[in-house]
């Protein structure tokens, strides 16, 4: 069988588990917004943003697969296909989603084996955590803000990442909502009525600052504000639909939830 030699990764999740399986020397190009793994930065050629690329530098790379992700890049997956390029397009949203995507990826570029190996360790994390969580007595409520102004809740992958490492996700709710438009929460002071515990931020491409958010109009009294369980966590590390979320991005939200719990039983503490 013909497997593809020459790879373009419209996204970072793809690069990264191309990495992770030893398969980078297929890739050929890269999405601008790439920063893990670092290496890939220097290494390969950058064509592409989110929602637009440079199809001509494409065509020149001869590339004999294109690998994207998203309703969001279906009009340059349609260019490319007019050209005669072979283009594959992920569309997941949840940990599960995740999974299969390293699983069909490996099975794309004859690596299926240390996929499922790779897909494997990180359900055995998963599931690590969830028995330790499991015992929990109280559990955090937990608000994520993927962005401010407008206000908008995580997406699915994130609010499942959150109920893993022991956290309620105050915004479940909207976490079925593909879109950032529909995850929207219109009036602000609703995540005060629900009075988070944790406030974790992560905005895509800004900093996000755990010092301001009492700042803001109506939002000293939060509990997450007065005791000082306000966190950022790097876009990188949990916004992107790949390795990243399930490693880093899940260490950091249960080293957050465990800090929760060890300040509660110290507080509780004759």
């Amino acid at each position: 069988m013909n497997w593809p030699k020459r790879i373009i990764c419209m996204t970072e999740e793809t690069v990264e588990t191309l990495y992770l399986l030893g398969e980078q020397d297929r890739i050929v190009g890269i999405s601008g917004f790439t920063v893990r793994p670092p290496e890939a930065r220097k290494e390969k050629p950058k064509v592409s943003a989110f929602t637009s690329a440079k199809i001509p530098k494409i065509l020149d790379l001869k590339p004999d697969l294109v690998l994207g992700f998203s309703d969001l890049q279906a009009d340059i997956a349609a260019e490319l296909i007019k050209h005669g390029i072979e283009v594959y397009i992920f569309n997941h949203r949840t940990v599960a989603g995740i999974l299969r995507m390293i699983r069909t990826l490996g099975g794309l570029v004859d690596a299926a084996d240390k996929a499922d190996a790779l897909a494997a360790s990180y359900e055995a994390r998963i599931e690590a955590i969830k028995k330790e969580t499991s015992a929990w007595k109280v559990r955090p409520k937990v608000f994520f803000e993927e962005w401010y102004d407008p206000t908008i809740s995580g997406i699915g992958w994130v609010s499942e990442l959150i109920e893993i490492a022991g956290g309620i996700d105050c915004y479940a709710e909207n976490a079925k909502h593909q879109g950032g438009k529909e995850r929207i929460i219109a009036n602000p002071m609703d995540v005060v009525d629900r009075a988070p515990d944790i406030i974790i931020g992560s905005w895509c491409g800004k900093k996000f600052h755990p010092e301001k958010v009492g700042q803001r109009d109506g939002w000293s009294d939060v509990p997450a504000v007065t005791t000082n369980q306000v966190f950022e966590i790097k876009s990188a590390y949990i916004l992107q639909p790949g390795p990243a979320a399930l490693s880093d991005g899940l260490d950091q939200v249960f080293e957050i939830t465990t800090r929760w719990q060890e300040s509660r039983k110290l507080t509780q503490m004759p």
